[in-house]
């Protein structure tokens, strides 16, 4: 599967740093400090870095790239927007030409967009890994399931089926292991926690954690469309979640790997230890009002 034979080229010298894009995102931010704390330089980038970078806009890509040794490449909000696998394999292909082939991509389990931008990746000349991932738990705390924990009920047009959720945390170590260590070049990693959990039994466990009335409640489509217009949300953002939650959230995903305990020789983090420890910070408290921006 590899495009470079047996060797691993991570970094062409110490010094070159690590493009982490999305960096201040839920993944892209836990890599950085990884990458940090092994003594790895970094460079962080989004559209307010000092460094600015902009998926869209091709005019920044030569800056966030110069001097570069490998690259983490997340797209917001997903690969399965229109034209997010164009862009992402243009990208990777300008990444090659500029002598920089070690990326690793951030990609979905059970988006057909995602698959497509995923073979577009591995066609870009990049020494490739990707790490397909499904929801994860800090969707709950960091992200747009928040509000409904902070308001008591969580509303959400999806029944029964069980979703393998992983940990942010675990995708950041997989990931830092990818782009630090050997062996990685050519592989597809998809990465789930340990069960399946319905989205009914994470919002009760959350609630038991608490202390706290949360409820989950099924709600059509149609309604919960509506909500996120009225709420100002972009419309590619409603699109994805629509797709999401119409067309991904129908059992394609119920079933496990154990493809973080082969990269980190341990198993992936539990939801109640995600929960726990969460709890412990405070972030649910009934008195929080908002996600924080």
């Amino acid at each position: 599967m590899s495009n470079t034979g047996s060797r691993n080229p991570i970094l062409p010298d110490a010094d070159s740093p690590v493009l982490v894009t999305g960096g201040t995102g839920k993944t892209g931010r836990r890599i950085a400090e990884r990458l940090t704390a092994a003594g790895r330089n970094v460079r962080v980038v989004s559209r307010n870095t000092p460094v600015p970078f902009d998926w869209e806009n091709r005019a920044t890509w030569d800056a966030a790239l110069e001097g570069i040794g490998a690259v983490y490449l997340c797209y917001f909000p997903d690969l399965a927007v229109p034209g997010a696998a164009e862009t992402v394999a243009a990208f990777a292909r300008h990444a090659v030409g500029k002598g920089i082939r070690r990326q690793v991509l951030l990609s979905a389990r059970g988006e057909r967009g995602a698959e497509h931008a995923e073979a577009l990746f591995k066609a870009s000349g990049a020494a490739w890994t990707i790490l397909r991932a499904d929801w994860f738990n800090q969707n709950f705390s960091e992200a747009f399931f928040l509000d409904g924990v902070l308001a008591g009920e969580v509303a959400l047009p999806v029944g029964d089926v069980r979703e393998p959720f992983i940990d942010a945390d675990d995708i950041a170590d997989v990931a830092f292991a990818t782009l630090a260590e050997e062996g990685h070049v050519g592989k597809l990693y998809e990465l789930t926690g340990p069960r399946l959990m319905s989205f009914q039994e994470m919002v009760t466990e959350i609630g038991r954690a608490t202390g706290r009335d949360i409820r989950f409640s099924r709600v059509p489509a149609e309604e919960y469309v509506a909500g996120l217009h009225a709420q100002g949300i972009p419309q590619d953002f409603i699109d994805l979640l629509h797709e999401l939650f119409t067309e991904v959230l129908d059992g394609r995903n119920e079933s496990l790997t154990d493809d973080v305990q082969r990269v980190l020789g341990r198993p992936p983090r539990d939801f109640s230890a995600y929960v726990a420890a969460t709890a412990a910070t405070g972030v649910w408290d009934e008195s929080k009002t908002s996600v924080e921006a």
